[in-house]
């Protein structure tokens, strides 16, 4: 049963003042979509859509500032500011019907009408196809089948946690392949199950979710793995309607994919019980971080191996979030992430002799020495370090025959503490010499200046105390001779 009075609360006054306009006009108005969804599963929501029987030229008329740009597809963006001068937007649609979708998505043919129901019948699923009339929304008397128009019964639906195609499941999607994935989400987000029909339906139109594009895919599978209590139930919906398998078949290539004895699941399973564990910084790339197994594994008398996991499912995240077109800031953290995520794997021999007692790894530093440290932090970034251990600790814990204990993470922390306490260089930027420096000893500029950096920052890695400028300039001459004797 929804509550009224919370429903009234939670609706925003700028979407109401919009209401208003239309309303002293004598046009209806009404909230429709997943804010009404949303409100009715008391949900946190900022989507806030409006359908009105005003056809787009009237609702640009009635409003100071407007944006026009799809108006021949009924919607005008109406922009508002709150009480608090806080600025926002809110599209109003004209009440239409769709015919003859192309490109399995998009409608040739929009036709307004002036009824709600006919506009609602066009939409994914029941709980979607719901409209709160906001004539009626401060009426002291309402009930709430007199607040809520519902058609297509989404409330039962709701009720049932059900996701349930409007209509005729394979019209609906045949009109439009991103609703498979959006039934998937949706599923996962509201810990619903899919009505079977619908999902069968979903199989059967599997050529037109492949039209759909990359970035469209990449917004509902980012929110499904962001935004639901379980994602691993999602990414699973998607592997069983056949969908996983159109845009991330390096990850259907782990299923089945068994591990050595010290690993309780198969790859799949493994990297779906990490996505579940991990915090939302990591989720991408912890699903992705052992993508490459299916491409690494070997056995020999001593077992099976995964040799070079790390760089090649590092490469092929890379290449995944490349094709769906991640940013290049997005794709360098996933690949960073993932290509150092082996970065600490005691022996079970060094563990046992420690037995994981806080004060003797410290003792022993880890295992770490502090150009290990340097250079771990090179590798890594020091903007990522954090992350890692995130992804580390995710990785680990999922897995109950692990013998990784936290203790071991909490005492690399300290480690790395103490010597990013100490004038370290981790960064060319960080010696104590520069390109002017060797253009002085006669070095000119280019490739082999390149090498001489870089070789100079390996050596002070490992001896930081070198780090002074006539040290190095030394060491530089003695590299560049090596150089020209090349």
């Amino acid at each position: 049963m929804l509550d009224l009075n919370l429903l009234k609360k939670s609706l925003p006054k700028y979407l109401l003042n919009v209401a208003d306009v239309l309303l002293a006009n004598d046009f209806q108005a009404y909230l429709v979509g997943g804010a009404v969804r949303d409100l009715y599963l008391n949900r946190p929501t900022r989507d806030f859509d409006i359908a009105t029987n005003a056809l787009p030229e009237e609702i640009a008329k009635l409003y100071p500032r407007t944006v026009t740009t799809n108006a021949r597809f009924g919607t005008v963006l109406v922009i508002m500011e709150d009480e608090h001068n806080e600025r926002f937007d809110l599209e109003i649609t004209t009440y239409r019907k769709e015919e003859d979708y192309v490109s399995g998505r998009w409608p040739s043919k929009v036709v307004f009408t002036s009824e709600i129901v006919i506009d609602l019948s066009r939409r994914d699923f029941t709980i979607n196809a719901l409209a709160l009339n906001l004539d009626k929304v401060f009426d002291p008397s309402v009930v709430e089948e007199e607040l809520i128009l519902d058609p297509f019964n989404g409330r039962q639906d709701m009720n049932g946690k059900i996701i349930r195609a409007v209509g005729k499941p394979l019209d609906r999607f045949l009109e439009d392949g991103l609703r498979a994935y959006r039934a998937c989400r949706l599923a996962a987000e509201l810990d619903f199950t899919i009505e079977q029909v619908t999902f069968a339906a979903i199989k059967n139109t599997l050529h037109i979710a492949k039209k759909i594009s990359v970035e469209r895919i990449r917004e509902e599978f980012i929110k499904l793995i962001m935004h639901s209590p379980k994602p691993s139930v999602g990414i699973d919906l998607l592997r069983q309607a056949g969908l996983l398998e159109l845009f991330l078949p390096e990850l259907t290539a782990t299923i089945g994919l068994q591990q050595p004895e010290f690993h309780e699941d198969d790859v799949y399973t493994h990297s779906l019980k990490c996505l579940d564990l991990a915090e939302d910084s990591v989720k991408l790339a912890i699903l992705l971080h052992d993508i490459g197994k299916a491409k690494t594994r070997s056995e020999d008398e001593k077992g099976v191996h995964f040799y070079g996991h790390d760089v090649v499912s590092a490469d092929l995240a890379k290449a995944f979030m490349e094709r769906m077109r991640f940013s290049k800031v997005q794709i360098n953290k996933v690949w960073t992430l993932i290509r150092w995520h082996m970065f600490y794997y005691p022996s079970a021999d060094w563990r046992k002799s420690f037995g994981l007692d806080p004060e003797k790894i410290n003792q022993q530093g880890g295992g770490w020495t502090d150009a290990a440290i340097r250079r771990f932090i090179q590798n890594v970034g020091e903007e990522y370090i954090d992350d890692l251990f995130k992804l580390r600790i995710a990785d680990a814990t999922s897995n109950p025959k692990s013998l990784f204990n936290p203790v071991e993470i909490k005492v690399l922390q300290d480690r790395i503490s103490a010597v990013r306490a100490k004038d370290m260089a981790i960064k060319l930027k960080d010696l104590d010499i520069d390109g002017n420096d060797l253009q002085a000893l006669g070095i000119t500029p280019g490739p082999i200046m390149g090498e001489i950096l870089n070789e100079l920052l390996d050596i002070i890695i490992d001896k930081p105390i070198l780090n002074k400028k006539e040290e190095l300039k030394k060491i530089a001459s003695k590299l560049q001779k090596k150089y020209q004797d090349v």
